[in-house]
């Protein structure tokens, strides 16, 4: 892949308290409508700019608002968030728990065929409208669902991760995966801790490594994985610019205060085919490798990672798809402490999909705020990357539909 023939910043993120059980406020049945929430998000970006300069352009994200909600036509909302949209072009965007990702390249697409110079990407989702179980169905809709939901597990995607993580212990040994798994849940809550919008900042749990080791239940739940494994339903929203340079200026805000994207690795997989290997992430390999090669840099480059842990397993597995462990070993890197805050690669240091929440629309470009926020030095759990440059894996469905974007610090 060739270089941008444009740069690219992303600049003005802001993230609402991504909402549901763990938070003392939450109150099923009482709580903001979405509309509120794309207030919040659309207001926290639009502040941040010094100069209101205006939209060329609107991208809005969500996987499942016609059944959570009973809403279509996102593209309406935009102008309701954002004025200056109104008369503009405005587009929805869905690839299931990657659709934040998808959100990105497609506001990055563009400014690089240059029918824009600011692109405002929102992205939510609502999903405690209904019962867990019920919704657990309407997820199912990021699998092929007349073909996997009727055999599924009535928790359909833990249900399919479980057989990843049943698949792994069968290949690598049971006990230091469960180990690994459940430092990641420790390691996601703590970071978690850091972040006051983050669903679990006001878990306080002591042991929390004892937690994950619960031993799965597969008749009050499913096989392999504890409820501790998985992230939680979630009710949130998230907001950023896309600009080009021109853009930038435009907006009045300093260089310093954005990121440059510099690489964008997309991947599709076939919904209609089963995992080849379940215990590999191809995919994501695919896209990761993608977007390394057209930033002309290697892992080892990279200072700060984001990735999409919708379970602990998935986060494990992602780290041998992007090859800073080999297959077999994600848990050892993990166990080794290499994720950690002061580790090789600081990863999810937000508390990740786990720790901040997943309101699946909306984790891919929550992902990109974060790196935003590290990288200008305004996180909640402020890390010091060791290089200029962070990465960002946005995940949909079963390992399908996968976005990797590299961007660099420009501090």
């Amino acid at each position: 892949m060739k270089p941008f023939r444009r740069r690219l910043f992303a600049l003005a993120g802001y993230t609402t308290v991504f909402m549901g059980t763990g938070r003392p406020e939450f109150k099923p049945g009482s709580m903001p409508h979405f509309e509120a929430y794309l207030q919040e998000t659309a207001q926290g970006t639009s502040t941040q700019l010094p100069n209101s300069p205006g939209y060329d352009e609107g991208i809005i994200g969500s996987f499942m608002s016609g059944r959570f909600l009973n809403q279509a036509n996102l593209p309406g909302f935009l102008p309701f968030i954002a004025p200056s949209l109104l008369g503009k072009p405005c587009t929805a965007v869905e690839g299931a728990c990657g659709t934040g990702g998808r959100a990105i390249a497609t506001a990055a697409r563009s400014i690089l065929a240059e029918t824009s110079d600011l692109t405002f990407v929102a992205a939510f989702e609502m999903q405690n409208t209904m019962k867990s179980l019920y919704g657990a169905d309407v997820l199912a809709g990021a699998a092929h669902y007349s073909r996997e939901r009727q055999q599924g597990h009535a928790y359909f995607f833990p249900g399919l991760f479980a057989e990843r993580a049943g698949a792994y212990f069968a290949r690598y040994g049971e006990i230091k995966t469960r180990e690994a798994l459940a430092k990641w849940y420790e390691q996601a809550i703590l970071n978690a801790r850091h972040c006051p919008k983050a669903q679990e900042y006001h878990n306080t749990s002591s042991d929390l490594y004892t937690l994950g080791m619960t031993p799965p239940d597969a008749n009050k739940f499913i096989p392999y994985l504890n409820y501790y494994d998985c992230s939680k339903v979630s009710d949130g929203a998230v907001s950023i610019v896309i600009a080009s340079e021109e853009g930038l200026q435009k907006t009045g805000l300093q260089p310093q205060h954005a990121i440059e994207i510099i690489a964008i690795g997309e991947a599709q997989g076939d919904i209609t085919v089963d995992p080849e290997d379940p215990t590999v992430l191809s995919t994501t390999a695919l896209a990761v490798q993608k977007a390394l090669e057209q930033a002309e840099l290697t892992m080892q480059d990279i200072g700060l990672l984001e990735l999409h842990d919708c379970f602990s397993i998935s986060g494990l597995l992602a780290l041998e798809a992007i090859g800073v462990a080999k297959p077999g070993q994600g848990p050892e890197y993990m166990m080794e402490g290499h994720t950690g805050i002061k580790g090789k690669l600081p990863t999810n240091l937000s508390g990740g999909l786990i720790g901040f929440g997943h309101p699946t629309g909306a984790s891919g470009v929550r992902q990109l705020v974060d790196l935003l926020h590290q990288f200008t030095k305004r996180a909640a759990n402020q890390a010091t990357p060791r290089t200029p440059f962070g990465m960002l894996i946005s995940m949909g469905g079963n390992d399908k539909t996968v976005t990797c974007v590299i961007v660099k610090s420009l501090q």
